[in-house]
């Protein structure tokens, strides 16, 4: 025996010779980092317990250093040296894995260490968790498989007793497959490449990107929990699995601040309902939790039942349903009552850690920040979070939406992959009260069959509202009807059986250089980019009063603005990418998503938009000479028409790709206070004030915006004639263009 145990380590001392040479770890280089980063070491590496809602007091966190190696993806021996150390659980193609490598469909991730095994493991098994792992993972222990797993999003665990030597190190082995176009669920995972782009496809995260763990427990042991809370009933239904034989009951206590408030007991695998005392509801405004103990009993003997198993947990009370309100309206109800959702597009990139924040107070403060901001909801954004995410939103009071991450689905095995991911989404997330709405497809990515899953996702959770298409191809099915009317928030036409909902708007970008991953900016809709915070939150405040108006005149239930955070090229968040800065007027943002706005100040118009009436402007479609905007530029060879200047039914055709426009205005003596345009565009349009550079406009819009002037240009006003000159240059799809100028008091 000693001479198997001198064997098995000699083996074991030459794979660690043979892989990569030790080396201080860092964080890869070229990329844009957060600022908990710093807190990130291979010694501390997201060291909190990762399932706070099933937990067990002795576990390993094996979060740190690997050996890791990519190989071609036929090679499934394990290879005899490795690359080089990857910090664990950071996906391969980001900077605090240390490795920051672009990874293919045509390659193989190995990951490799050792680890110890507890010293006393009688009447015990060993258990290997995973939170999940991008894409295909096959894993092995000592040379010796013990299990595969398919699904990028949900967590598993293989029990690896029989695999562990008798003593000394123990070699755990993964293996990865990801390709980025394959048939698997991905989401906004689309491309390999780490260089970021002004577009909607995203960096890839492959391989370990949630916690490895491991945890010895009894024979008999739980498994999982099923909690389903009932605020009717003043309680909680519990079910409870378990693994091993020998256990026959469950006890569940139910404390608040450690006080004893309810008491239950059942069989296992079979429901059974805890009362509570005086129950409390779960809401954004008081999100109260109960802390549970549940424990696992033998059939018990001459001196009563003993435990066998015990885990901790916790559950909120709160009901979600489709109501009616006193105005007919289809509603959804939280715990009875409307409450207006208003909430973020939640995507949750980091730019060092790509799928994975840097540490949980990173998770914590994108939860804390969403509250900050005044919403109540958010749309997590076809992606699946580690639980603390969840616990996080559970523990701040957030309304979840959650998405199933996207795949093409245009295969018959790629549809029985979604369908299986489908169902562990389901079965994994579940017992979060904060979660409230299954979203299935999103846009039409990869939509089928919608009528059968649909009623399918009801039948897995009949106690949580299901969005079958959030902004794709409608059905007469679901809870939700859920349209993306990016420029102006209107609700979708009711059918007096489902909720209305905006579940995509708005999109504005703005870059903040210094804070961002490219200058290859992209926002929404029609890539429309702003100048300045101002008028991001011009922009914003505006949209949310027809938010509150379609909610109170057309039955609208919910809006959800895109969104959080920027993401690369796509720099249309309230937060830029490193979370480092708020790009809009905070107090400002608080009191609209509330529906509190100031009124409507009488401004001065000191030229007219065309809204209420025809303005006369010189125009041309010939490109003029370069000084065609300053003041003393002779125009009187232009044409002479109306605003405004578009593409169909407008007062004045234009079907060029350019247009050149004039007018005069005269100003006073008296000072004025705070100048602003007033402008209706499509596309891309250049507004000049005697000669100088006012506003650069993109993207389009269907109503008037408000838009600031540059201060040059502000100054350039003065007493007497000022001339106004436009450029504007059609969109991929309409044309339209007209500009006034007001000064608000």
């Amino acid at each position: 025996m000693i001479r198997l145990h001198l064997v098995a380590a000699i083996l074991l001392a030459t794979t660690t010779a043979l892989s990569a040479t030790e080396a201080p770890w860092a964080p890869a280089p070229g990329s844009l980092m957060t600022r908990w980063a710093k807190d990130v070491s291979p010694e501390k590496v997201l060291p909190e317990y990762p399932r706070p809602q099933m937990v067990r007091k002795d576990w390993t966190n094996l979060d740190g250093l690997w050996d890791y190696a990519v190989t071609k993806k036929d090679e499934a021996a394990a290879p005899a040296a490795y690359r080089g150390r990857i910090l664990v659980p950071f996906p391969i193609e980001s900077a605090l894995s240390g490795v920051r490598k672009s990874f293919t469909g045509g390659e193989r991730l190995w990951y490799r260490r050792t680890f110890g095994a507890p010293k006393d493991l009688a009447g015990k098994r060993l258990l290997l968790h995973f939170g999940a792992v991008d894409w295909e993972a096959a894993v092995s222990v000592n040379g010796k498989p013990v299990g595969t797993h398919r699904g990028g999003y949900d967590a598993f665990t293989f029990d690896i007793t029989d695999a562990l030597r008798p003593a000394g190190p123990q070699e755990l082995i993964v293996s990865v497959l990801d390709a980025t176009g394959g048939i698997q669920p991905r989401g906004k995972q689309m491309t390999s490449s780490l260089e970021a782009r002004g577009t909607l496809a995203y960096t890839c995260s492959s391989g370990i990107w949630q916690t490895v763990w491991l945890e010895a427990v009894p024979a008999a042991s739980l498994e999982r929990l099923k909690i389903v809370p009932d605020l009717d009933r003043g309680a909680v239904r519990l079910t409870a699995f378990a693994r091993g034989t020998g256990g026959e009951t469950v006890e569940a206590v139910a404390l608040d601040g450690g006080k004893e408030v309810g008491r239950a007991s059942g069989k296992i695998g079979t429901e059974f309902v805890l009362t509570i005392k005086d129950p409390n509801s779960w809401s954004p405004d008081a999100p109260f939790l109960y802390d549970l103990r549940v424990a696992l009993k033998d059939r018990g003997g001459l001196f009563g039942k003993k435990t066998l198993d015990e885990v901790t947990s916790y559950c909120g009370l709160r009901k979600i349903a489709l109501g009616t309100d006193e105005k007919g309206a289809v509603r959804m109800m939280l715990n009875g009552k409307f409450v207006f959702q208003v909430g973020p597009l939640d995507q949750g990139f980091w730019p060092d850690g790509l799928y994975t924040a840097p540490t949980d107070e990173a998770l914590r403060y994108d939860i804390e920040m969403t509250r900050k901001l005044g919403f109540n909801a958010t749309r997590k954004h076809i992606k699946v979070e580690p639980d603390r995410w969840y616990y996080w939103c559970d523990k701040l009071g957030l309304l979840v939406w959650q998405d199933m991450p996207s795949g093409s689905n245009d295969k018959p095995e790629g549809r029985e992959q979604f369908e299986r991911e489908l169902a562990a989404m389901i079965d994994g997330r579940a017992n979060h009260p904060s979660l409230i709405v299954w979203d299935i497809f999103n846009e039409g990515w990869g939509q089928y069959d919608t009528e059968r899953l649909t009623a399918w996702v009801k039948e897995l959770d009949p106690t949580r509202l299901v969005n079958s298409a959030s902004g794709g191809a409608f059905f007469p099915v679901g809870d939700i009807i859920d349209d993306h009317p990016y420029w102006v928030p209107a609700a979708p036409k009711p059918d007096g059986k489902r909720a209305v909902v905006a579940g995509e708007i708005g999109g504005r970008a703005l870059l903040i250089p210094g804070h961002a991953t490219t200058d290859q900016v992209f926002g929404h809709p029609g890539g429309t980019v702003l100048a300045s915070p101002w008028e991001m939150t011009t922009h914003y405040v505006q949209l949310l009063r027809h938010v509150h108006r379609e909610k109170a005149e057309h039955g609208m239930s919910a809006a959800i603005y895109t969104q959080l955070t920027d993401i690369e090229g796509e720099c249309n968040g309230f937060l830029t990418y490193d979370r480092a800065v708020v790009k809009m007027d905070l107090d400002k943002v608080v009191a609209a998503n509330r529906g509190t706005f100031p009124p409507l100040p009488e401004v001065k118009v000191l030229s007219p938009t065309a809204a209420k009436e025809p303005v006369a402007w010189r125009y041309t479609f010939d490109k003029p000479a370069d000084d065609w905007m300053k003041a003393d530029f002779d125009a009187s060879a232009w044409k002479e028409g109306p605003a405004g200047f578009g593409k169909g039914a407008w007062r004045t055709q234009w079907t060029t790709p350019d247009v050149w426009l004039r007018r005069e205005f005269a100003l006073g003596e008296e000072k004025l206070n705070a100048p602003e345009f007033r402008a209706h565009h499509d596309k891309l349009v250049d507004i000049y004030i005697n000669g100088v550079l006012a506003a650069h406009l993109t993207g389009y819009s269907i109503e008037y915006q408000t838009y600031e002037i540059r201060a040059e240009a502000k100054a350039a006003l003065r007493p007497g004639r000022n001339v106004l000159a436009v450029h504007a240059q059609r969109g991929d799809g309409g044309q339209y263009v007209d500009v006034g100028l007001v000064d608000v008091p």
